[in-house]
């Protein structure tokens, strides 16, 4: 079973590359999660069988600065949640319905009874003032599965987690499995000036594509804006001179990717790790609150790699920064090796 926590669709996406390898092994996989995240794995696997989870219904605030809050209010209501998963997974576990679980931080989805992978970059859970209790809580949760995957590189220099994913001291069965991206580069000529990768929970996503229609709709640039907003049908619709597009299926947007010059978006964990791949300049703007996020675009910012700013101070004079910037480059030539990962589910 194969699932994928549904707060963007980051953690979705980044499961791509693994189900495909499991299938290419001759692994029967489940998939499992909730809401966007799980039409869309359904989209790219129409082929698999797939249940839903409970959802642990994460939104943003409109003020970022309540997140952090917000998200320990809601502590009992994840407790709920992951407790519900447990229930789920048992019986499955019990059914003989699956054999192995690759969990992309879903907390209850784990089984003493069967081999269990937790996937995080965040071994470090970045809250502020609160940094150390969430890290410690985080690594609490991790402890209780077999191994966890960290999709980067474990030199502890050139990486693109930072600190989030390389721990001073582990005492976790930890395993950093290299870049996770279901990208591939090719070789196509430039037809996109500006891609923008909408992506996130709600409120934030729309309050990012109503700024960025605004800051845009007035360039003579060749705009695309994908809004990261997975529904049954795929709808095209212009805005001004913007090209907008509600989602995008792996195999289209890589090939877009690859004919665009400049990405703007989140500074996720997920999307870094796919304009990497694809070794990509980009501009990025961090959901306000989101420490993680905020972390990542600095360390890139001050990297010289990938310049970025707050939500409410972008325009379109910012992206003159882009060109003086190094863009990401993929880190390691050397492929993530399934087989080794995989061997934990073999049995005889």
């Amino acid at each position: 079973m194969v699932a994928p926590l549904h707060w963007g669709l980051g953690h979705a996406t980044r499961c791509i590359p693994i189900i495909r390898a499991l299938l290419e092994k001759n692994f029967n996989v489940l998939l499992a999660s909730d809401g966007a995240a799980l039409l869309l794995l359904q989209k790219e696997f129409p082929e698999l069988e797939s249940i839903e989870l409970p959802s642990y219904n994460i939104t943003y605030p409109k003020k970022g600065t309540n997140f952090k809050w917000k998200i320990f209010l809601k502590l009992p209501q994840i407790k709920k949640t992951k407790n519900a998963e447990k229930t789920i997974v048992k019986q499955l576990v019990q059914s003989g319905k699956i054999q192995g679980i690759i969990s992309d931080n879903r907390f209850g989805v784990r089984s003493k009874a069967i081999p269990s992978v937790f996937i995080t970059h965040q071994l470090n859970v970045l809250t502020g003032s609160t940094t150390a209790i969430t890290s410690k809580m985080h690594q609490k949760i991790i402890k209780k599965f077999d191994v966890c995957w960290v999709p980067d590189v474990d030199d502890v220099v050139m990486n693109l987690s930072g600190k989030l994913g390389h721990l001073t001291e582990a005492k976790l069965s930890i395993k950093h499995i290299g870049v996770l991206s279901r990208m591939k580069k090719k070789e196509l000529p430039k037809s996109i000036d500006i891609l923008v990768l909408l992506s996130g929970p709600e409120p934030q996503r729309t309050i990012l594509e109503e700024k960025l229609k605004e800051s845009l709709k007035y360039s003579e640039k060749k705009v695309l804006m994908v809004c990261g907003i997975v529904e049954e049908e795929q709808k095209w619709e212009d805005f001004e001179n913007i090209k907008v597009v509600n989602f995008m299926k792996s195999d289209e947007l890589e090939d877009t990717l690859n004919k665009t010059e400049i990405v703007i978006s989140r500074s996720g964990y997920t999307t870094i790790m796919d304009l990497a791949m694809l070794e990509k300049k980009a501009f990025f703007i961090p959901t306000p609150g989101q420490y993680e996020q905020e972390y990542l675009a600095k360390r890139l910012k001050n990297l010289g790699i990938v310049p970025s700013c707050k939500q409410e101070n972008f325009n379109m004079e910012k992206l003159d920064k882009v060109m003086i910037y190094k863009g990401l480059k993929t880190l390691s030539n050397q492929p993530v090796n399934f087989s080794e990962l995989f061997s934990l589910f073999e049995t005889e």
